[in-house]
């Protein structure tokens, strides 16, 4: 992987616990090749407990993984843009409940505000997809999103097309390389890829 010494990469998470696994992985690798992260939480993420595992424990492991206190509040996030604090966000996993109010200019969640506070600034931001409905309600929100400057997509496809034929979900494996071609204002391609 190419290096990302000094590279201020916000990492929001939204409450698609079941990804936090390969989404921490991911961010071990980005850590370890110098990237400057800055973790963010939603309210559910930050304080929903599920099988997956506890919430204080995900906000232990980004603090630890990050150095830095996670950010927990709209307010805590509404300074990301005015000080050009990160110069890429992520939001990792990317719900289709955060989607959709994105695509429709909500900002009532701390992940919401971190991007479009973010998105001020014409800096890309990343969607890293989890989503039940993504072939459902949620598909106008994608196409939405496909099309908005500074929007990117980590490639996605079905996860379990027979038993949820609407749900897709990310390739987080590829996360790093879309980072890498969303600082160059490019959206990876394919954009679909098979599971």
């Amino acid at each position: 992987m190419d290096d990302f010494k000094g590279i201020k990469i916000g990492i929001a998470f939204t409450g698609s616990f079941c990804t936090y696994e390969k989404i921490f992985t991911a961010l071990e690798a980005l850590a370890e090749t110098g990237a400057d992260l800055y973790p963010i939480f939603s309210e559910h993420a930050a304080s929903i407990d599920s099988r997956f595992g506890d919430s204080a424990q995900f906000l232990a492991r980004a603090k630890t993984l990050t150095g830095k206190e996670p950010i927990l509040s709209i307010p805590g996030a509404e300074p990301i843009g005015p000080k050009s604090m990160l110069d890429i966000l992520v939001i990792a996993p990317c719900t289709g409940n955060t989607l959709s109010k994105l695509a429709n200019g909500i900002s009532d969640t701390t992940v919401l505000m971190a991007a479009k506070s973010h998105l001020r600034n014409n800096r890309p931001l990343v969607i890293s997809l989890s989503t039940n409905d993504a072939l459902g309600m949620n598909l106008k929100n994608i196409g939405i999103l496909l099309n908005t400057k500074n929007i990117y997509f980590v490639p996605f496809g079905q996860d379990n097309y027979q038993a949820k034929p609407n749900s897709m979900v990310a390739h987080v494996s590829l996360l790093p390389d879309t980072i890498r071609q969303a600082l160059d204002y490019k959206q990876i391609q394919p954009v679909i890829v098979s599971h």
